[in-house]
């Protein structure tokens, strides 16, 4: 049996975020320790349909702006709808905001931040295996995502307490991290993950290897 093998995918259009060289680091440490092999790339040329079928999942890390081209969005699209799994890590929901399909795949859009602060986030679902380590008030410092266009039909697995931070956006149900089925694929999302410290934190890295296991399908 061949090993299982994902792919980071860290391209910038917009903001780049300084934490991806970390990112990518304490991935492939993840994929060393958990048996899986990770390739990372900057180059949307990586989405081609011979390419994605070595991938059991892709994984977008802090990528921005608009970042595939029509060709490598109809080979991603084809991937997912053949049973691919996706990986979404914070700026993953700030790309491709004039791609629908990608919106409802990833659950929703980036709108705003406020400044980076401490917040209390609740874990509502720990069934899930990116969320059964976790504590149920779980409390950290991130950058805090508001979210439009919300894909209803996700799952929710953590939603942050807008009393206990300034600047949240979505009322009481503001989710943070989710997953679903879509398009005969997996998708899993996390908001957290801006800054170069949260991937050395062992519960994020934690509920980041849950979320790449749901998407590979294990």
């Amino acid at each position: 049996m061949e090993d299982t093998r994902i792919l980071v995918f860290s391209k910038t259009a917009e903001w780049h975020h300084e934490s991806i060289p970390a990112g990518n680091k304490a991935l492939i440490k993840l994929g060393e320790e958990n048996k899986i092999l990770v390739d990372t790339t900057t180059a949307s040329s990586f989405f081609n349909e011979d390419n994605l079928r070595k991938y059991a999942a892709v994984v977008f890390l802090n990528t921005t702006g608009d970042v595939l081209n029509d060709e490598q969005e109809e080979a991603f699209m084809q991937y997912i709808q053949s049973g691919g799994g996706f990986v979404g890590i914070h700026g993953a929901s700030d790309t491709e905001h004039d791609w629908e399909w990608y919106g409802e795949l990833v659950g929703g859009y980036f709108k705003n931040h406020p400044d980076i602060q401490e917040a209390v986030l609740h874990v509502v679902d720990k069934k899930h295996p990116s969320t059964e380590m976790l504590p149920n008030n779980w409390v950290r410092t991130d950058e805090w995502y508001n979210f439009r266009n919300l894909n209803k039909e996700v799952n929710l697995l953590i939603t942050i307490d807008e009393e206990s931070y300034n600047g949240g956006e979505n009322n009481k149900l503001h989710p943070m991290a989710w997953y679903h089925s879509f398009d005969g694929g997996r998708a899993f999302y996390t908001a957290l993950g801006h800054s170069e410290e949260a991937f050395s934190e062992p519960l994020f890295l934690e509920h980041l290897l849950g979320g790449i296991n749901y998407a590979i399908g294990e």
